[in-house]
């Protein structure tokens, strides 16, 4: 395995709530972002008119869409999904998206360029997934205020640890996420045939985000500690950076889980389907949807279930220490972790839409 190298050139983005809410922070290597500059994106730009273009390449490249997985965890998963869904359901998914209302400028993102339109198609799929962080943009006040909603992209179990045990609590801070609501909603949303395609189009955004927000562990954690009495707000309060780092250099171990794939294998200057695809295809293969079957008739909230269990045994454990930086050791098996994570939401992400979408097939 390539081990990711490390970006000198990272900046701290901090999104609206950020002060009240820090799960919102982020490290984002600016190589991300410059990446969607390449040939291949100017080619499709070409092909909108001036003004969608412009909004096209601005939203992305002034929004960072960091937070459960970063970009690349989101892509892979709706890769996964995507490859398990029927052909009805693919077809059905890139109408209702082409379908978008327009201040959403989620449609803009389905390329006019010479390329395959299963390639374009598929695209569009992936980058829907971002959309849900994308819109917390505030140089888009029509869609930021219309679109944006912090409270959906987790769902907080508050629990400590107590003589070794494990101790679920109650909601310590009052808000404690929306995520396992949400997805349950819109799935009814999808599947109901008298519903409007612009409002299956914005629910289909947020599943497509949020299956793979509650597959990360820390979205559906909150630790209560003596530093962090009410919840830790998904790891962000823990730092893997010494004491005395400067605010914009720290880093979190929310961050740290949600970077997992490029700490662990390199991109260099690769597009999204020379980097991604492959990635997605060795995942399938080490945790084929034949692991899984007994689970595809679990719901959202057993997914949050997992996702807690999981930040109790496998995320804090004694390797992991406050204002460290993590081994090499744990960092492989946090990956190890995330790559089934990832396989479990790409392939319940393909069922629900396929129930959805195609009538349960």
């Amino acid at each position: 395995m390539v081990i990711a190298k490390k970006n000198p050139n990272t900046s701290r983005i901090r999104f609206a709530g950020a002060l009240t809410k820090s799960r919102f922070t982020a490290t984002v290597p600016w190589i991300f972002l410059i990446r969607v500059t390449s040939l291949k994106f100017r080619e499709m730009l070409r092909f909108l008119t001036p003004t969608v273009a412009f909004l096209a390449l601005f939203s992305i490249l002034s929004s960072t869409p960091v937070l459960a997985w970063d970009d690349a965890g989101h892509k892979i998963t709706t890769v996964i999904a995507w490859k398990s869904m029927t052909p009805t359901a693919r077809a059905r998914a890139v109408e209702i998206l082409m379908a978008a209302p327009e201040d959403s400028m989620l449609s803009a993102f389905y390329s006019g360029d010479s390329r395959p339109e299963a390639t374009r198609k598929l695209e569009l799929f992936m980058i829907a997934s971002t959309w849900p962080d994308m819109v917390r943009d505030r140089n888009f006040p029509t869609r930021y205020g219309k679109y944006h909603k912090s409270s959906w992209h987790y769902a907080d179990t508050f629990w400590t640890e107590e003589n070794g045990a494990f101790k679920s609590l109650g909601n310590v801070a009052g808000e404690g996420g929306l995520a396992v609501e949400k997805i349950i909603e819109f799935e009814k949303l999808l599947a109901d045939p008298t519903a409007q395609k612009s409002d299956k189009a914005i629910a289909l955004a947020w599943i497509l985000h949020l299956v793979g927000d509650i597959h990360q562990p820390l979205h559906a954690s909150a630790r209560v500690t003596d530093l962090e009495p009410k919840g830790d707000q998904g790891g962000n309060l823990f730092l893997l950076t010494p004491r005395e780092t400067p605010r914009e250099k720290q880093m979190s171990l929310h961050w740290f889980i949600d970077s997992i794939v490029g700490r662990n294998i390199e991109r260099g200057d690769a597009c999204d389907s020379d980097y991604l695809f492959p990635i997605a295809d060795a995942i399938t293969k080490t945790y084929p949807m034949s692991m899984f079957r007994d689970q595809s008739s679990d719901g959202a909230d057993k997914w949050q279930q997992e996702s807690v269990s999981l930040t109790q045994r496998e995320v804090f454990t004694p390797a992991l220490i406050r204002f460290q930086t993590p081994t090499d050791e744990y960092r492989k098996q946090i990956f190890k972790m995330s790559e089934k994570r990832l396989a479990q939401a790409g392939y319940r992400m393909a069922s629900l839409l396929n129930r959805a979408l195609d009538g349960g097939k």
